[in-house]
């Protein structure tokens, strides 16, 4: 059994059990066919993954890490808004005849900002500071920009990475740990995908500064789990369990620019069948 696994069931049963229901509130989301979509939810759900002993891809369900990796891409190094420039069409429902998502996600990424040492996007300070600064306390992004939150046709879900560097006594390289924020979550649809990209942007942005991996801490304000998949997330929990993945990411690449998702592979990746034809909320 995979420790992403045990967290996730643990996880998705909390929130059944303990939960709270938004029925008969008013909501935002809508089904396809206008109904409300009311959902189950737990406040200040906080989940731990320690990437240095395994890689947290679900194995109940298969999560596709290059689909997966090539969202990350599209915001993290190609700092796109565009879909065109995205394989997977997760975006679709959110993106204009021209293809634009607004001023989200990828667009706050590529803003240049003015510091003390020149001018720098969010990623490339992140970096920067990384390889010169690794024991600051400042190294973060945040996309939840309130002033362009007018210009996005979604509001960014997962907001913020913090990250913070810690040296493990006898060990050689530092060790990059990161804190993903995020103040929804549709739990089925959405969180084992997350957690996969982020602990993959974790890897690469240690390869490139030339440390190693620690831990991966997931803040969710508001994890919940949608009325019409309350049925496929029991039957999920109940599925067998199989050991995690091995990582595998390209040694070659020491620029963080320079990877694609062909440079990420899962090996010996054994998981349950996809869950298919989710109804999604929008």
């Amino acid at each position: 059994m995979s420790l992403a696994d045990k967290i996730f069931v643990d996880m998705c049963k909390d929130i059944i059990e303990n939960g709270t229901s938004t029925e008969g509130e008013k909501v935002r989301p809508v089904w396809p066919d206008g109904t409300s979509a009311y959902t189950i939810k737990k406040f200040g759900v906080v989940n731990r993954y320690d990437l240095s002993k395994e890689f947290p891809a679900l194995t109940l369900r298969k999560t596709g890490i290059k689909s997966c990796t090539d969202e990350l891409l599209w915001i993290w190094q190609r700092k796109s808004n565009n879909i065109h420039d995205l394989k997977p069409h997760i975006w679709d429902e959110w993106a204009d005849e021209d293809g634009s998502i607004g001023k989200a996600y990828g667009y706050q990424m590529g803003v240049k900002h003015q510091y003390k040492e020149g001018m720098f996007d969010q990623i490339d300070r992140v970096i920067y500071d990384l390889k010169n600064n690794p024991f600051s306390r400042r190294i973060m992004t945040n996309i939840y920009v309130h002033q362009d939150l007018h210009e996005m046709n979604l509001y960014p879900c997962a907001y913020s990475m913090t990250f913070n560097v810690t040296q493990k006594p006898g060990d050689e390289k530092l060790t990059l740990n990161a804190i993903l924020n995020q103040r929804s979550q549709d739990v089925l649809a959405a969180n084992n995908w997350n957690v996969c990209q982020y602990a993959v942007l974790v890897h690469m942005l240690a390869q490139v500064c030339d440390m190693q991996v620690g831990e991966l801490v997931h803040v969710i304000a508001d994890a919940h789990i949608y009325d019409r998949h309350v049925p496929i997330i029991k039957e999920l929990i109940e599925r067998e369990q199989y050991p995690a993945p091995k990582f595998w990411l390209n040694p070659e690449i020491k620029d963080f620019y320079d990877f694609t998702p062909d440079d990420v592979k899962l090996i010996d990746y054994v998981a349950g069948e996809q869950v298919k034809d989710i109804p999604i909320a929008v």
